[in-house]
């Protein structure tokens, strides 16, 4: 008898007579049109312009075999940018192979790992390169080659990493936005390591949930993927060389949920080739559920962030205190809204931030984030943004 080959695309099925195991393809993706209004022309050579426009496609290919023991994911990524050649890219989010088993799954290829709890910033997070020049949120990442391992047991989840290879942070070119007033060349960076890019990076980390508690631990041994950048000079030019340090890191994250109230922290124990240092994020949410007996749910959080190191951390909060609300309106088109604002301790400054998001239709979404960044002390690293307050829009349209 023969068996069928299922393909599914856009939501369709198609059968056909094979002679292999069952296999089923799905082919899905969207389209990002993207407008950007910056409030000041910036304050760095050629940043005289307030609109940038881009356009970015990310398309998903699936296939499963073997009763879906076996699954292979295609993600590619491309962005085309109006301004800012260095923001015209693309990469590979995911290429990756996994097989599971009763109480083992194995993961091989290009992947993408998110670890953390925290709302402003998720220090435990350190598998995947950030994408910068994608923006500052946090979601933004380049795909990591890696092998995973994940063991799940009565008593936890096991996952074991061998990260092959390094990816420089993507930086803004000399037309981008939310850069220094010098730019970062690829051409001058420096490792730590003796194999520079090549060297393999291991990480371990064990989560499990229990009572009311979710918690995870990890070892992390390899590449720094936040750079320490200098400025030097080159042919007549000052730019931005990047370094990269060789880093061992344990670090905490833990959520407890009590009633309506969500208590959250990270902490994390590094040592570099300058120092050793600790590091926390900690906050707390409380949700109103049913606002007026009606379907919104309103969540207001409050967060700190201490470094150890103080002003001379490149962390993005070293002694930082944030206020947020989230508000979900839990309707049809999964309208929803976050506004939050920073404050530095140390250096006396201000960001705000608000984003929102709301489905057009079937297959549409339409993305806005504004953000402000009233820093007027120039010792404040977040200084070089002070001229970039924007309001982004963003439409997807899914396939």
């Amino acid at each position: 008898m023969k068996k069928m080959v299922y393909l599914a695309i856009s939501g369709g099925l198609l059968m056909q007579p094979a002679m292999a195991d069952d296999v089923f393809f799905e082919a899905s993706g969207k389209v990002s049109t993207e407008a950007t209004i910056y409030v000041h022309e910036g304050q760095f050579a050629n940043q005289d312009y307030r609109t940038n426009f881009s356009l970015a496609i990310e398309p998903e290919f699936y296939w499963d075999w073997n009763g879906q023991q076996d699954s292979l994911t295609f993600k590619p990524f491309f962005r085309k940018d109006q301004r800012d050649n260095a923001r015209t890219h693309a990469d590979i989010r995911e290429l990756n192979w996994v097989h599971l088993n009763d109480d083992w799954e194995l993961r091989t290829g290009i992947s993408s790992v998110f670890w953390g709890v925290t709302e402003f910033q998720n220090l435990v997070d350190v598998i995947n390169q950030k994408d910068a020049v994608e923006g500052l949120n946090k979601e933004h990442k380049l795909g990591q080659p890696m092998i995973n391992l994940s063991l799940v047991k009565d008593w936890g989840i096991v996952d074991v990493y061998v990260l092959p290879g390094f990816r420089e942070q993507t930086s803004a070119g000399t037309n981008g936005r939310l850069r220094a007033g010098a730019v970062v060349d690829a051409s001058a960076t420096t490792y730590e390591a003796s194999n520079n890019s090549k060297h393999t990076d291991l990480a371990v980390r064990w989560a499990h949930s229990f009572d009311v508690y979710d918690m995870g631990v990890h070892w992390y041994k390899g590449t720094n993927r936040t750079p320490l950048l200098t400025a030097v000079t080159s042919n007549g030019q000052t730019i931005l060389s990047a370094h990269y340090q060789a880093i061992e890191q344990i670090g905490l994250d833990l959520q407890a949920t009590v009633d309506s109230w969500l208590w959250k922290g990270e902490l994390i124990h590094q040592t570099n080739p300058i120092e050793d240092f600790w590091a926390s994020q900690l906050g707390t949410e409380y949700t109103f559920y049913g606002i007026q007996d009606s379907a919104t749910d309103l969540g207001v959080l409050f967060e700190y962030g201490k470094d150890q190191r103080g002003t001379r951390a490149n962390a993005f909060m070293q002694n930082d205190f944030g206020v947020g609300a989230r508000l979900d309106l839990n309707n049809t088109q999964s309208t929803s809204l976050f506004a939050g604002v920073i404050y530095d301790l140390d250096f006396h400054t201000t960001s705000a931030s608000i984003a929102g998001s709301q489905r057009l239709g079937e297959d549409r979404k339409l993305s806005f984030e504004a953000q402000v960044f009233a820093s007027e002390n120039s010792s404040d690293p977040a200084a070089i943004f002070a001229k970039d307050d924007y309001i982004k829009l963003t439409l997807d349209s899914y396939f």
